[in-house]
């Protein structure tokens, strides 16, 4: 397969790159894995030079139990965190009714793991309704450990507002070790963080929307945000000018009307162009890179709320 995506579920609608099969309901983690193949550990095997019979001390090789693939090369520091393990992090908010599973899926061959879960409640944010969801992701190459982000969504226009705050995380690191007491502090801990996270974000808008710009501010800031080198190629010019102009369309959107003018419909214009912009390269794994950058949080959104926060 071309993309990167190797096995995905979602419920009750498509997936947002077409990939994957339609399910009606995932009650718990073990099912959700199951629906999207998931169902797969992985064993740490000795790694040998050649025929060597002397396996190279220190670093085992991890291994996917259902086909043999390799995934990764590690330390014998690394310690294994199963998709099963990883993913039971919810099960504790999917039985109280805080949230429930959306989708999940496998990049990269089985390096990394996802799952999405929706929270059952919906905040306001500058008049618009947001819907919070949870991503917890699992890295089985080495590259990374177990992480769990806020990406709150606005509804209208499914737009990201990935804002990196000062007065609360939007993301943070837990480590799960079968302990069913634990999850549940956790469980708790991730709740009371999504909380914060979203009242905060709240507070910001408001800040952000208090910024008023002129259609001359607004393209400063977008030279400012993407600039033209003007030793650049013509090529680098053009991909640099298309953006600019991407963001400005963006801009002058419906659904950022009744913010236009201000600092709050500016950055909804790059997460807009951030979110839904046509590549300019059109490869075959953009969608995934842009899914993972969404969800870690883009870096032209950071450098736009910088740029605001610089003239508020």
């Amino acid at each position: 397969m071309a993309h990167m995506v190797e096995t995905m579920f979602s419920v009750r609608e498509t997936p947002w790159h077409g990939l994957g099969k339609v399910i009606e309901n995932a009650p718990n983690s073990l099912v959700a894995i199951q629906e999207a193949g998931l169902d797969w550990d992985v064993v740490q095997e000795p790694i040998y030079l050649g025929d060597s019979t002397n396996a190279i001390e220190g670093h085992f090789a991890n291994v996917r139990n259902n086909d043999c693939s390799v995934l990764g090369v590690v330390s014998s520091r690394y310690t294994i965190v199963q998709n099963a393990e990883a993913f039971a992090f919810t099960d504790a908010l999917v039985g109280n009714g805080d949230v429930r599973y959306e989708t999940a899926g496998s990049l990269k061959g089985g390096r990394k793991v996802w799952m999405l879960a929706r929270m059952n409640r919906e905040y306001d944010i500058m008049g618009d309704k947001v819907d919070p969801y949870i991503c917890f992701t699992n890295t089985h190459d080495g590259s990374g450990a177990v992480r769990v982000l806020m990406t709150p969504v606005r509804v209208v226009c499914n737009n990201t507002l990935n804002m990196a705050l000062d007065s609360a995380k939007r993301q943070w690191s837990t480590f799960h070790v079968g302990d069913v007491s634990r999850k549940l502090v956790e469980a708790q801990r991730t709740l009371l963080l999504a909380d914060e996270y979203l009242d905060a974000l709240n507070e910001n808008a408001n800040l952000m929307a208090d910024v008023k710009l002129t259609e001359f501010k607004v393209r400063e800031l977008v030279n400012n945000l993407i600039p033209i080198d003007e030793k650049a190629t013509e090529r680098a010019k053009s991909t640099a000018k298309l953006k600019q102009q991407g963001i400005l369309q963006a801009y002058k959107a419906e659904d950022i009307k009744q913010f236009r003018g201000t600092g709050w419909g500016f950055l909804n214009a790059v997460a807009d162009f951030v979110g839904h912009a046509e590549p300019t390269r059109n490869t075959d794994t953009f969608t995934e890179n842009r899914f993972s950058s969404i969800i870690r949080g883009d870096n032209l959104f950071d450098e736009a709320t910088a740029l605001l926060r610089n003239i508020a």
